[in-house]
C-alpha cells in the first residue's frame, strides 16, 4: 500500500481500516493527530485480525483451564502438560485470504508462522496438520487454488523438516469467492523450559533475528480483516513471500539460545511485524520499549519507518536479552548465517519511541493502546433452526451398493492421497499412524508414548444449526483422537466465518461458540490456544461457518494403538451407540438425493463422554484389532473404509429397527465407533456395554473380498477402493 505524503490523517484512516471513531479515539489517545507511521500503527493493531475486537467477547465463554493445562489463551500458543517432565505446545491458524490471491506462497507462509508461534516458546516442532475448504470443483479457480495450496503447504512443511501428519479437504460452492486453509503446529518442551513473551529488565537489549525486512506483506493484517470485492489481484502485494530454508536455521538457532539462559522473552513478528511483536512484549511487561529503526535489517533500499514497522516479511523474531549476553547470542545466530542486532532497549517510560535517521518517528503510550483497544458487542440475530428430516420420506435407492459408489468417490469423502502423498509425512521417523486414519499419531521421541493429533469440523452442520455444529466438531475430534487409543486432552481451534458486521454472520459466530463452550466442558477438553478469521465474504456471500478444531491427546501405551484396518477374516464388527437414522445435512441426502436441507443430527454429549470412555476402556484391554468412528456417510461408509484400509471384505446384518435400511446404513448418528474383535471377546464386550448403559450390538463378521449388507448388494472392496482413490487425480488432471 503506497501512502500518499500530502493524505488526510482521517481520509488515511478509513483507507487503512479504521472506523471514525476508530480515529478519532487515536487521537484522544495520542493527545494530537498521529502522524502516517502512529497511525499505520494504530491500524494494524487494531484490524480484526490482530484485535479480535469482534470476537473477544465470545471467545470468554471458553473454558480454557484444567489441571493439565500450563498456559492457555494469550500466549503464542497453548501448553499441555502430557507428563514425564514434558510439555506439548500447539496452536492452529488461518492464512485464508492470503492463500485465495496468492495460493503457494499465501499456504506457504501460514506454514511458517504457525511454526514460528509453537518454536517461539521453547518447543522443537514435531508435526504439522491443516484444514482446507475448496470451492465447488466445477468452478474455474478451484483446480488452481487447490494445486496452489498444497504445493505451498509441501513446499514449506518439507523443506524446513517437520512432517505433516494429518488434516482434512472438503468442496462446497460457498467457498468459491473465499477458502479457508488453516494450519496447526504442534511441539514438544520440557515443562521447565517454556519461553514467554512478557518482556522485564529495564535496560535490557532489544534484538532482532532472522531474515531482513523488506516490504512484502505491508498492512497484510489489514487485508485479512475486509471483505474481497473485483481488486483482489491488487492485494497480491500484500502477501507475504516464505524461505522454508531460512526458517530451518531460524528454528535450530533460536533453540540453541534457549538451551541457555540469554533469552527474557521472546515474539515472533507474524501479523503486523515489528509492531505487533514490540508492543505485545512491552505491553505484557508493562514497559516501554525504544528502538532504532536504522538498525533494523532491511534488504530494500529507502524503506520509511512506516514501511518497516508494518512489514511482514517472514522468519523473523524479536527478544530481550539479558545485559551482557548480546555477544553470546550473535555467535549462534551469525554460526547459523542468520541477521542479527541490537536494535532497541526497555525503558520505564511506558512508550513506544521510533527513531529513524537521528529524528523521532512516533512516540506512543504503550498500555493505551492496547487497553482501549476497540471491543464490539455486534448485533446479531440466531440462524432460523431447521426442521427434522424424515428418514422415511428420503427416497431409498434402488442399489445400496450403487449408492454407497457414489458417495465413497465424492469430493467429501474421495481419498486425499493426492494431497498428502506432496506432504514428508515420515520425516523425524517418529510418525506411527500416518494421513488416512481417525488421528495421526506421533511418538514422543524415545518413548513408548505419543501424542494423537487431528483436525476437524463439518461446516454443513454449522451451517444447518450453529450450535450443534460448533458441539459436533469438537465431539468429533474428541470421537477421533478416542479412536485411536488416547485420551483427549486440550483443542486449538480457527474461527473461519464471515462478516461480523452482518448480525446473522454474528448469530452463526456465537451459536458455534455456544456449542463449542458445551461440548468442551462436557468433555473435559478445554480450549488453549486459537485465532478467529472473520471477513471470509465476497460481496455478500460468505464462507459456510468453520469453527475448525485440532485436538491433542496422549497415548500413554502405544502397543494398544489402534488404526481402521480390518485386520483377519472371521472377525466380529461391533457397533457402539444408537443409530436412529439422521439424515438431515447429511452427505447422503446431498450426494444421493440432491438436497441440502434438514437439522444436523443431534449431539448428545452425556452419550459422547459414556459412549467414547467405553470405546478407549476397551482399546486398554487390547481386545479391538481396529476401531474407527462413525461420522460422514454413516455406518457403510466407516465399515467400507475400515475394510478398504485392510483389504478384507465384511458381511453386514442389520438388525431389525423401525429405522430405514438407507438411513440406518447412511445416517449420520452421533456418539458411534466400529470395532472389530474377535469372535472369542464380543460376549464379555456386549456384557459390559450393557452394564455400563452402553448401546452396543454385533452388526457383521469380516472376511471376503466384498461388502455384503443383509446378504445382498455385493460390491467388491476393491472396487470400492479404486472408486475412492480415482476422483482427486482425476479432477487434478482435468479429467473429472
Amino acid at each position: 500500500m503506497t501512502v500518499r505524503p500530502e493524505a488526510n490523517m482521517e481520509t488515511l484512516a478509513r483507507e487503512f481500516g479504521m472506523s471514525a471513531e476508530e480515529y478519532a479515539l487515536s487521537v484522544e489517545i495520542m493527545g494530537r493527530t498521529p502522524n502516517v507511521t502512529e497511525l499505520g500503527i494504530f491500524s494494524v493493531m487494531w484490524s480484526e485480525h490482530c484485535s479480535y475486537k469482534s470476537s473477544k467477547k465470545w471467545l470468554r465463554k471458553l473454558p480454557t483451564t484444567a489441571p493439565w493445562v500450563v498456559c492457555g489463551p494469550g500466549e503464542n500458543a497453548g501448553v499441555i502438560d502430557i507428563g514425564d517432565g514434558m510439555v506439548a505446545i500447539f496452536k492452529m491458524e488461518s492464512h485464508n485470504h492470503p492463500s485465495f490471491i496468492e495460493p503457494y506462497q499465501g499456504a506457504a507462509t501460514g506454514v511458517g508462522g504457525i511454526l514460528r508461534d509453537v518454536f517461539t516458546m521453547g518447543a522443537r516442532p514435531i508435526a504439522n496438520l491443516n484444514a482446507l475448504r475448496f470451492g465447488d470443483p466445477k468452478h474455474p479457480k478451484t483446480r488452481q487454488l487447490v494445486s496452489g495450496v498444497v504445493a505451498g503447504i509441501g513446499g514449506y512443511g518439507n523443506c524446513v523438516g517437520v512432517p505433516t501428519v494429518g488434516g482434512e479437504c472438503t468442496f462446497h460452492p460457498r467457498f468459491n469467492g473465499n477458502i479457508l486453509v488453516n494450519a496447526m503446529t504442534v511441539g514438544l518442551a520440557r515443562k521447565d523450559k517454556v519461553f514467554y513473551a512478557r518482556a522485564a529488565g529495564i535496560g535490557n537489549p532489544v534484538v532482532y533475528v532472522g531474515s531482513k525486512t523488506g516490504r512484502d506483506g505491508i498492512h497484510g493484517a489489514t487485508m485479512a480483516s475486509a471483505v474481497f470485492g473485483a481488486e483482489v489481484e491488487a492485494k497480491r502485494p500484500t502477501v507475504q513471500v516464505g524461505d522454508p530454508f531460512t526458517e530451518k536455521l531460524l528454528i535450530e538457532a533460536c533453540l540453541e539460545l534457549m538451551a541457555t539462559d540469554a533469552i527474557v522473552a521472546i515474539q515472533d513478528m507474524g501479523a503486523a511485524g515489528l509492531t505487533s511483536s514490540s508492543f505485545e512484549m512491552a505491553g505484557k511487561g508493562g514497559l516501554g520499549i525504544e528502538i532504532d529503526l536504522d538498525k533494523v535489517p532491511q534488504r530494500e533500499t529507502g524503506m520509511s519507518p512506516y514501511e518497516i514497522m508494518l512489514s511482514e516479511s517472514q522468519e523473523r523474531m524479536l527478544m530481550v536479552l539479558k545485559q551482557g549476553r548480546e555477544g553470546e547470542a550473535e555467535r549462534i545466530f551469525k554460526k547459523w548465517e542468520l541477521d542479527f542486532a541490537v536494535v532497541g532497549t526497555l525503558t520505564d517510560t511506558g512508550r513506544l519511541v521510533l527513531k529513524h535517521k537521528g529524528q523521532v518517528a512516533a512516540d506512543m503510550p504503550v498500555a493505551p493502546l492496547s487497553e482501549q483497544m476497540p471491543e464490539y458487542a455486534r448485533p446479531w440475530v440466531p440462524s432460523p433452526p431447521r426442521p427434522m428430516v424424515d428418514a422415511s420420506t428420503v427416497p431409498a435407492p434402488d442399489d445400496i451398493a450403487a449408492a454407497l459408489r457414489t458417495l465413497i468417490s465424492c469430493p467429501d469423502i474421495a481419498s486425499k492421497r493426492w494431497i498428502y502423498e506432496q506432504y514428508d509425512h515420515m520425516v523425524m521417523a517418529d510418525t506411527l499412524q500416518r494421513p488416512g486414519g481417525d488421528a495421526a499419531v506421533v511418538r514422543i521421541h524415545g518413548s513408548d508414548r505419543g501424542l494423537a493429533l487431528v483436525t476437524d469440523c463439518t461446516p454443513r452442520y454449522c451451517d444447518a444449526d450453529p450450535k450443534m455444529g460448533g458441539a459436533q466438531a469438537v465431539a468429533e475430534t474428541w470421537r477421533n483422537i478416542t479412536a485411536v487409543g488416547a485420551k483427549p486432552l486440550a483443542v486449538t481451534d480457527c474461527m473461519n466465518f464471515g462478516n461480523p458486521e452482518r448480525p446473522e454472520i454474528m448469530g452463526q459466530f456465537a451459536g458455534c461458540i455456544e456449542g463449542m463452550a458445551e461440548a468442551c466442558k462436557a468433555l473435559d477438553f478445554p480450549v488453549v490456544s486459537g485465532n478467529v478469521s472473520l471477513y471470509n465474504d465476497t460481496g455478500a456471500v460468505g464462507v459456510q461457518p468453520t469453527p475448525a478444531i485440532g485436538g491433542v491427546g496422549i497415548l500413554d501405551n502405544l502397543r494398544v494403538m489402534q488404526t481402521i484396518a480390518i485386520k483377519a477374516a472371521g472377525n466380529a464388527l461391533l457397533l457402539i451407540g444408537e443409530t436412529k437414522g439422521h439424515l438431515g445435512a447429511s452427505l447422503y441426502l446431498r450426494e444421493v438425493a440432491q438436497r441440502e436441507d434438514g437439522a444436523p443430527p443431534p449431539v448428545d454429549l452425556t452419550a459422547e463422554r459414556r459412549n467414547g470412555d467405553f470405546v478407549r476402556d476397551t482399546i486398554r484391554t487390547g481386545r479391538p484389532l481396529a476401531t474407527h468412528d462413525c461420522s460422514d456417510g454413516g455406518l457403510l461408509i466407516a465399515v467400507a473404509e475400515m475394510a478398504m484400509a485392510g483389504g478384507i471384505g465384511a458381511a453386514l446384518t442389520i438388525p431389525a429397527s423401525t429405522v430405514p435400511l438407507h438411513a440406518f446404513l447412511f445416517g449420520e448418528d452421533q456418539a458411534r465407533y466400529v470395532l472389530e474383535v474377535p469372535e472369542a471377546d464380543v460376549a464379555g464386550i456386549l456384557a459390559r456395554a450393557k452394564a455400563e448403559d452402553v448401546p452396543a450390538a454385533k452388526i457383521g463378521t469380516t472376511g471376503g473380498a466384498a461388502l455384503t449388507v443383509n446378504g445382498a448388494w455385493a460390491i467388491s472392496v476393491g472396487d470400492l477402493k479404486v472408486a475412492n482413490e480415482a476422483w482427486l487425480p482425476a479432477y487434478m488432471a482435468g479429467k473429472a
